[in-house]
């Protein structure tokens, strides 16, 4: 025990002491555990101080972990913000067993920008449209987000009420705008006190402030801090310096894209099973789905993934990740059979159920290596389906032309989420192996 506890003390002392992510892994290289540091080195050691108590400063659940430690790892990040997002898109991909909050609920904010209407508002949502809107973020922190935007409507004007304002309404001339208008923190386009291109230029100035380093505004309200504290007037310097903290802190936040959470652009599945259960003739109801992917860079570091759905919403206890073991090089088809005959050779075995469908992440030639894997397995019949990126193609077993779904279409909706978040899991994996190789197979 002593030299295990001297082995790890001794690889902390490599860290970095920057921020980011830990990882606290027993036996096999299990992530027992996933955490987040401004200084990592400092964070993890203090686990493993000689004079520490766990279980009396951390609680018995993180002492009885701690006895389970065989090694400790480390994920460097260039900020907080991305060692906070990084660490919830982890634990809920991971699922390590001692963290308690998991929180698959927990979802970060964004900025919304509705550039579809006459006249943009702006919103904090945790589910963004599905279209028509500009996003900034996720946030890390909701409680600042929430501040900074009633600093920038003083600034811009903007609206964030949800009134359905057009252009070509003749009433609003006799509207009357809410406070908002009065004490000047919008221009009350509900009450046609702007046209729509002054107040679309006003949308497209806040955007650029959003993208841009801010620094005019900066500027400003610094000088304006110095001149309210030169005047002794030191709660209206306050005031200002705390209105610089809120803008500067509009940098912490990650993008749409980097720090993905596709659980809050998920519509309601209902009338997508429905739908789909119509597309596939199925005599039952279409509850669990199955998306597989791969990924692989010049065929290093293959892997394979497998997300599941039941009754249209993820259930990421059903998550799988797969080392592709028995494919050398680029072939997308193996390493697809590769992965099905894996997962579904326990199902054949009787240990777990077969899902509704199983849905593959391409053209007609992955769906047909799925296809041939499943029967030389000698497997009962199942529903396989595929769907490719670029032309949203939808192909069923037994039809060699495409089905093409209207975008709107809810079953083709439900079967991109399913695609889309089986190719996340896919690619977020494999850039951890390449990156850190550290959460095991």
């Amino acid at each position: 025990m002593n030299r295990k506890l001297d082995t790890i003390r001794k690889h902390i002392k490599d860290f970095p002491a920057g921020p980011g992510l830990y990882f606290m892994r027993g036996h096999g290289d299990q992530v027992l555990y996933i955490g987040k540091a401004k200084n990592l080195r400092s964070r993890v050691a203090s686990y493993f101080q000689p004079s520490a108590d766990p279980a009396a400063s951390r609680g018995p659940k993180i002492a009885e972990m701690l006895d389970k430690v065989e090694t400790v790892d480390f994920l460097e990040t260039s900020n907080e913000v991305e060692a906070v997002l990084t660490e919830a898109r982890l634990i809920k991909d991971v699922r390590p067993p001692y963290n308690t909050d998991l929180a698959d609920d927990k979802t970060f904010p964004y900025l919304e920008i509705v550039t579809s209407d006459d006249f943009p508002g702006v919103y904090i949502t945790r589910r963004p449209r599905p279209k028509g809107s500009r996003l900034f973020g996720p946030f890390a922190s909701a409680k600042d987000l929430r501040s900074v935007l009633i600093v920038l409507q003083k600034i811009f004007r903007f609206r964030t009420c949800t009134l359905n304002i057009r252009d070509n309404d003749p009433k609003r001339r006799f509207f009357r705008p809410c406070l908002l208008y009065s004490i000047k923190q919008c221009t009350a386009p509900c009450a046609a006190k702007i046209d729509k291109p002054e107040y679309k230029r006003i949308i497209k100035d806040l955007m650029k402030f959003l993208r841009s380093k801010r620094s005019t505004v900066l500027r400003q309200l610094r000088k304006q801090m110095a001149e309210a504290s030169q005047a002794l007037e030191y709660e209206k310097a306050a005031m200002f310096r705390d209105r610089i903290r809120l803008i500067e802190g509009l940098d912490r936040r990650g993008t749409p894209d980097e720090n993905v959470q596709p659980e809050v652009f998920a519509g309601d599945p209902t009338e997508a099973l429905v739908q789909l259960r119509k597309l596939l003739e199925t005599v039952e109801p279409v509850r669990i789905i199955e998306g597989i992917d791969v990924a692989n860079i010049a065929g290093e570091e293959a892997v394979g993934s497998l997300v599941r759905f039941i009754d249209g919403k993820p259930f990421r206890s059903g998550y799988r990740r797969f080392k592709i073991k028995t494919v050398k090089g680029i072939d997308d088809y193996a390493m697809i059979a590769e992965v099905v005959k894996r997962r579904y050779k326990y199902a054949l075995r009787g240990e777990e159920l077969w899902p509704d469908l199983v849905l593959i992440d391409g053209g007609l030639g992955h769906l047909r290596a799925a296809e041939k894997a499943l029967n030389e397995m000698n497997a009962p019949p199942v529903k396989i389906a595929s769907i490719a990126k670029q032309q949203e193609e939808i192909y069923l077993q037994g039809r060699n032309k495409p089905l093409s779904l209207p975008a709107n279409s809810p079953a083709r909706k439900l079967l991109q989420y399913v695609r889309d978040e089986a190719h996340r899991f896919a690619q977020h994996y494999h850039h951890i192996l390449r990156s850190k190789k550290m959460l095991g197979a």
